[in-house]
């Protein structure tokens, strides 16, 4: 590959990232259906016309931006279920996702649980099966749990999966409604570790030793 090549290709990515980064903060403040594609080229300081070169529309935009958060995150599930991990190193992993996201990219997850998790007008059936495969996801991880002994098994896989996802949810989601910002490490440790607890403390199998 070229050098123009190159500083062209290096040139399209940062242009896009610019782009993803204002469309986020605007879609944040105006919600996705106030959002006009001008006010996202505003923010990013760029024209009109070139948010258009990049993203056809403003539906493109934002099904770019819930792509890569969903990427992300089945990549870290793919990581997990190859792993040798125990099922409270597996779970932890999940949680810190969301809280690191929402550290480093409040914005994303703001619109994603605002304009997707709690949106049945934009939750349409090609997100509503992401959300499907995430969950089957978790519910191996917890079965697998349950087999090892760890976790107990008088609850279907299923209904645990539902306590410890929907917990995960609304505790970010809280977080996100009262605009309350992650301020550090040690807060977020604090914060993953909280949720994991009490999701154990109930789920653990206190009857028998778990197999290692």
């Amino acid at each position: 590959m070229g050098q123009k090549m190159k500083d062209l290709q290096d040139s399209k990515k940062i242009k896009e990232k610019t782009i993803l980064e204002s469309a986020l903060k605007v879609m944040k403040q105006k919600g996705f259906h106030k959002a006009r594609m001008a006010d996202i080229a505003r923010d990013a300081g760029i024209s009109y016309g070139l948010v258009y070169h990049y993203f056809g529309t403003k539906e493109e935009l934002f099904e770019t931006i819930i792509e890569r958060w969903w990427d992300s995150l089945f990549s870290l599930m793919g990581e997990i279920g190859a792993a040798s991990k125990n099922v409270q190193q597996q779970l932890g992993r999940i949680i810190l996702f969301f809280l690191d996201t929402y550290q480093e990219h409040p914005e994303l997850v703001n619109i994603f649980i605002t304009e997707i998790s709690r949106s049945t007008a934009n939750l349409n059936p090609k997100r509503l099966d992401l959300f499907k495969r995430f969950i089957a996801l978790t519910e191996n991880i917890i079965a697998g749990g349950q087999d090892k002994g760890f976790l107990r098994n008088d609850f279907k896989a299923r209904y645990l999966t539902y306590i410890f996802l929907g917990s995960l949810e609304t505790f970010v989601s809280a977080m996100v409604l009262v605009d309350q910002k992650i301020k550090g490490d040690a807060q977020k440790e604090k914060i993953a570790r909280s949720i994991l607890e009490v999701f154990l403390n109930g789920a653990k199998n206190r009857k028998k030793k778990a197999r290692t």
